[in-house]
């Protein structure tokens, strides 16, 4: 998550703000590295996956993989499941999956000679998605747009504390869409051709990046209603057909605690603020050196999913479909000599694919912005394998 890397520049913003009140150069003078692991194992058979990092300075642009790790998860059957690494994250080397009334803990061996052990977890209470709602509605701001509800019960009252991700993919069709293009076939030339329909149509998808959290505890049932998400009107990913797939996790009051302690620090206002969101304490210590730092949590839960599709026209019929250009024309007489000449201009246009072409008329051309007619310029035209029409 990129949150962790939040919170260790949040650390070190409190320690040089509590030092000075001079401007000062956001490096960091003194650096004390840390383990960070990711590691949510579920109840789903597939190759699970932990991510160990190490911690940042601030004036860092990348997270560091730590490399080379011995990392195995044990449970109390004996059996042993090791991980390898790939593409900087560790991947068991065999599916499995986390079953119930058996315990589990994770160790791992970096290179440098620690060790690390998590406590022992068993799974939580499975706890099923029902529905994922979405309502044309106004919220708070006088804003129109779909309200997304994710809902679920559990009727035995013991689920109570949930983590929630999204993964919403969109469909995408370009508005100026044309059956030609141009190409540059000379210094001072162009050529007006065929254009391929693969760039008419394109599909993206973006994953949730917040920590979104609800605990029932408080409540008369263990009954969930809550939104996920809120997509604007104008907001051009539902300008066509949109689809947003929901997990849900039910964790333990560990991990619950752990996941909202890491989402308050990361969401305070200001590192002045009076807002005292907690310290992390997870349940992973190098048990090799007691003064070796690590910042992470070893969560083993259930996991319940559920997909929904809606089309904009579901909700706005007959209204024009948002996108996130306004889609202009833009003009270039196509010559090289004269107060109005824009050759090299539309050359370069050309060739840095900037531009989409409209239409011409002699040396008179029509562009737009390259996203209006061209999608594979920002997104992808491989149609995922769970879309639906």
């Amino acid at each position: 998550m990129r949150i962790y890397k939040n919170i260790i520049l949040y650390l070190l913003l409190i320690i040089l703000f509590n030092r000075c009140t001079e401007a000062y150069p956001l490096l960091t003078n003194t650096y004390e590295e840390a383990l960070v692991v990711e590691a949510t194992l579920t109840n789903e058979l597939k190759t699970q996956q932990i991510k160990i990092t190490k911690t940042a300075r601030f004036e860092d642009t990348q997270i560091q993989v730590e490399k080379g790790a011995f990392v195995v998860v044990k449970d109390s059957q004996n059996n042993q499941y090791e991980f390898e690494e790939s593409n900087g994250t560790y991947k068991s080397k065999t599916a499995f999956k986390i079953l119930p009334s058996i315990t589990y803990t994770l160790e791992i061996k970096t290179t440098d000679g620690k060790t690390y052990e998590s406590s022992t977890e068993t799974l939580t209470t499975l706890s099923p998605i029902q529905n994922i709602i979405p309502n044309l509605t106004t919220n708070k701001d006088n804003i129109t747009g779909i309200q997304i509800n994710v809902t679920s019960y559990d009727a035995t009252g013991t689920s109570k504390y949930y983590r929630y991700e999204y993964e919403e993919t969109y469909k995408i069709i370009t508005p100026r869409w044309s059956p030609y293009k141009t190409i540059t076939t000379g210094p001072e030339s162009v050529a007006v051709v065929k254009n391929s329909s693969d760039t008419r149509t394109c599909y993206s998808t973006k994953n949730s990046s917040d920590i979104i959290l609800l605990n029932t505890s408080d409540l008369a049932e263990d009954r969930v209603d809550l939104p996920i998400r809120f997509i604007e009107a104008d907001n051009y990913i539902i300008g066509s057909r949109y689809s947003i797939l929901v997990k849900q996790y039910v964790e333990n009051l560990a991990a619950y605690t752990f996941h909202k302690t890491m989402r308050d620090m990361a969401s305070s206002a200001s590192i002045l603020s009076p807002k005292q969101p907690g310290v992390i304490v997870g349940n992973i210590k190098c048990v090799s050196d007691s003064n070796t730092k690590v910042i992470g949590y070893f969560d083993v839960t259930s996991v319940s999913e559920k997909r929904i599709f809606f089309n904009y026209n579901d909700f706005f019929p007959g209204k024009p479909a948002p996108y996130f250009d306004p889609c202009n024309d833009i003009l270039f007489l196509f010559c090289f000599k004269g107060e109005d000449c824009a050759g090299e201009s539309m050359i370069y246009n050309i060739d840095s694919n900037l531009m989409s072409y409209i239409s011409n008329l002699d040396n008179s051309y029509i562009f737009t912005p390259v996203e209006c007619g061209d999608c594979t310029s920002f997104s992808s035209n491989i149609i995922p394998s769970f879309w639906k029409e």
